[in-house]
């Protein structure tokens, strides 16, 4: 029994994942942000939160009613 035979590259490289927000599985690569460009393009260094995801998060947080915050009328 070869083991070369048994795996391929891709079986060893995580290639896809899993959001752990919406649960659906994207490729690694195309559908979540790195956590920090110096680490490097190993899988570890992606979120576990996809983009799609991660653009709804932000984009709630964020005010976007400008009537909420005025200036002070002094």
């Amino acid at each position: 029994m070869n083991l070369e035979d048994e795996f391929e590259l891709e079986h060893l490289l995580l290639t896809q994942r899993r959001c752990r927000v919406c649960g659906k599985t994207k490729d690694l690569l195309d559908g979540f942000y790195m956590t920090r460009k110096d680490r490097g393009n190993i899988p570890s260094a992606y979120a576990y939160e996809c983009k799609e995801c991660t653009i709804k998060r932000v984009s709630k947080s964020r005010i976007t009613d400008s009537t909420k915050y005025e200036y002070p009328d002094w």
